[in-house]
């Protein structure tokens, strides 16, 4: 795919984030997230690093977690979190939404699926709406079919994916998962939170995996 469409889209729905952060409450700061254990204020710290963090950081930052990479992305959140205020972090996001910098051993398009799931983790739990555009969720989506990092090849293994709400599918499985892009990307991430918009014979096969 072409990077610079990538990086367009990239910028412009980190942009479109951090207005819809000006509009949340002191409160909703420190409401859970989809992510467990991960309070909206962590999530967005969390953005925030994907254009800062360096390979020295990140490898101190493992062996400090003693090799767990989810245990290293959340101390450094949640470190992050306790240095800046909502205010502060939601102008770094946006001063460096159209960096060309990702985080190290990331691919172009993980930053476009960081800022489109991560955007559900912080807005669904709130009980707010965020949309998720067709053409970059789609791309977000196949990405995440593809990478290993995110282990949706195990996790959907036999399920042909569906969306309703655009004309798209994938996967060679008898047992179908149908419903919107947005709530497929979330479930291929692990997201339980997807299956709401999702019918057929796996999801409830799904619903036990997550």
């Amino acid at each position: 795919m072409d990077r610079d469409r990538v990086l367009s889209w990239t910028k412009a729905e980190r942009l479109g984030l951090a207005d819809f952060l000006d509009d949340l409450e002191g409160a909703d700061w420190e409401s859970p997230s989809l992510c467990t254990g991960w309070t909206v204020h962590d999530v967005v710290a969390h953005l925030t690093l994907s254009t800062r963090t360096t390979l020295r950081a990140m490898v101190k930052g493992m062996v400090g977690a003693r090799g767990d990479w989810e245990r290293m992305e959340f101390d450094a959140a949640r470190r992050r979190a306790a240095d800046f205020g909502p205010s502060e972090l939601i102008a770094q996001f946006r001063e460096t939404a159209g960096s060309t910098r990702r985080a190290p051993l990331s691919a172009p398009l993980d930053p476009l699926v960081d800022v489109v799931v991560h955007g559900q983790d912080i807005a669904r739990p709130l009980g707010r709406v965020r949309p998720t555009p067709e053409q970059q969720t789609i791309a977000a989506l196949e990405h995440v079919l593809a990478s290993p990092f995110y282990g949706a090849r195990k996790r959907l293994r036999g399920v042909r994916l569906v969306a309703t709400d655009v004309d798209w599918s994938r996967g060679e499985g008898q047992d179908e998962a149908r419903g919107p892009a947005g709530d497929l990307l979330l479930l291929a991430t692990g997201r339980a939170a997807g299956l709401a918009g999702v019918s057929g014979p796996a999801a409830e096969r799904l619903a036990t995996l997550l």
